[in-house]
């Protein structure tokens, strides 16, 4: 009997990038997929995954998001019936975002079971569980509480009760769905709905691409340990290299299979440690200031190790005023700089959906101050590229899960800037546990300075033992995808074949 998995990711790029690796690897195991996403997304998936014999894609229109948000999702039972009917192979499970999660009960009507997806990784979902059993509110300053299952290096101290929100939340009218029930769903055979629903909890992944998040709360349950209370196991963009006690405290806890079966990056990437990778044979199309010739002829220029990368991804990053810290801060150092800045930085508020033009920070006038010592890229900057270059010597980063396993997976340290939820914890985990890398202040709750950048900066590029550090975590991934993460997608794939039997 040949094996088939629905999956359903969530509809932004930090989610979709992940889903499409995963897609590649259950196809490469001899596994037929059905993939449910927005036919505005169609164009995005790679064509060598969208004309694979074992793929089936299933897609919705999509339009604006109403307001008020749309009726519940009942009307969803009958045409996912209808799908999976039509459909000669059995269903053996569903692979359902955690963000989507409200499709999950659907998936309960139709007898098939699911299997939870992060596509984050594990640090930020076990310490949010880590922190509800162990209560730190009462901490005072100078004070940590050790959590037990995790190492010692994750201790919660009273700083990490202090971290504060950079934008506020977008307006209860702004699409939101109920709480802890994720966004709501798409008509597949009519008008969607896009984006979707709720603010998404904090474990979202790569990187929320509606809104933006406070920082992580102690005191209550965390939100996903209801989300995944109906899946049969759960599966982290992860490894075990990385995040092994962070695994095995949430499987603990569950008391389900929890497999960490990344990072789900590109086959380019695995293929080409050691060497340079261009970013136009990963992701191409991509809309930018600058040619992928230009920043590799400026990076062999500067000595190795030498150069700063900046950016805080597509969708958050600092305010106005600390992106001007910033500015004053990169003119005032010695050190090259290649710093990306998107659409709409600095700008309150969820980014724009509908690809209309966003005005945004723009330092005026450093180019011509910095002269060949800085690049400044407006929109999209050739990541991978950077990251996998000899001069990169430091990467200032907002610490979203796909920047981090970018950066770690490459060799190059981090000076970390959360901006919301999940990537103080990343954060953590880089500054912490990996011990490959510094944080921008020591005090997140307040505004960045040009003082704590330029001090940050200079430690971070004159530390050679956080770039030993860095060199040695790299080195585990020298011999391309992870061995843990082969075998735990083995032992997915018969878990679900023989639930299927």
């Amino acid at each position: 009997m040949s094996l088939e998995i629905c999956v359903v990711p969530f509809w932004g790029q930090g989610h979709i990038f992940p889903c499409v690796e995963l897609c590649n690897h259950l196809t490469s195991r001899d596994i037929a997929i059905t993939l449910i996403i927005p036919s505005t997304l169609v164009d995005s998936l790679p064509s060598s995954l969208r004309q694979h014999p074992l793929l089936r894609i299933t897609h919705f229109p999509s339009s604006p998001t109403p307001s008020p948000p749309p009726p519940p999702h009942d009307h969803l039972v009958p045409e996912l019936q209808t799908l999976f009917s039509d459909n000669p192979t059995r269903t053996a499970c569903a692979v359902v975002d955690v963000m989507m999660n409200w499709s999950a009960p659907v998936f309960a009507e139709l007898g098939i079971p699911t299997v939870a997806f992060f596509t984050s990784g594990a640090c930020s979902a076990a310490m949010e569980l880590a922190a509800w059993k162990a209560q730190p509110l009462d901490l005072k300053p100078g004070e940590t509480r050790l959590i037990t299952g995790l190492p010692r290096d994750m201790a919660i101290t009273h700083s990490d009760l202090k971290q504060r929100p950079h934008h506020p939340p977008p307006p209860p009218h702004a699409g939101r769905g109920p709480p802890h029930h994720g966004p709501p769903p798409p008509k597949l055979g009519g008008d969607q709905h896009f984006p979707p629903g709720r603010e998404p909890p904090h474990h979202g992944g790569g990187g929320s691409e509606f809104h933006h998040h406070p920082p992580p709360k102690f005191g209550g349950p965390p939100p996903w340990v209801e989300e995944v209370g109906g899946a049969v196991a759960v599966i982290f963009n992860t490894c075990e290299e990385l995040e092994h006690p962070f695994i095995n405290l949430i499987a603990d806890h569950i008391k389900k299979p929890v497999w960490g079966i990344g990072p789900l990056l590109p086959e380019q990437y695995w293929k080409s440690t050691g060497s340079l990778l261009h970013d136009r044979d990963v992701r191409s199309n991509r809309e930018s200031s600058v040619t992928e010739e230009q920043v590799t002829h400026w990076l062999d220029s500067k000595p190795r190790g030498s150069v700063l990368y900046i950016s805080f991804g597509t969708e958050v990053g600092p305010t106005a005023e600390e992106y001007q810290e910033l500015a004053q801060a990169l003119e005032s150092i010695e050190e090259p700089f290649i710093w990306a800045l998107q659409p709409g930085s600095g700008r309150p508020g969820p980014p724009h959906m509908g690809g209309e033009s966003e005005e945004g920070f723009f330092p005026d006038g450093l180019e011509g101050r910095v002269g060949n010592r800085g690049i400044i890229i407006r929109g999209w900057a050739p990541q991978l590229l950077i990251l996998s270059h000899p001069s990169t010597g430091g990467f200032l980063s907002h610490c979203g899960w796909n920047s981090t396993v970018e950066g770690v997976g490459r060799g190059v340290p981090f000076l970390a800037w959360p901006i919301r939820g999940d990537q103080y914890h990343d954060a953590k985990l880089v500054v912490s546990h990996l011990k490959v890398g510094y944080m921008v202040s020591g005090d997140m709750s307040v505004k960045v300075t040009k003082g704590h950048i330029v001090e940050g900066i200079k430690r971070l590029m004159a530390d050679k033992e956080v770039k030993r550090n860095a060199e040695i975590l790299r080195d585990n991934f020298q011999h391309g995808f992870p061995t843990s993460s082969i075998k735990a997608l083995d032992c997915f794939k018969d878990y679900i074949k023989h639930r299927a039997l």
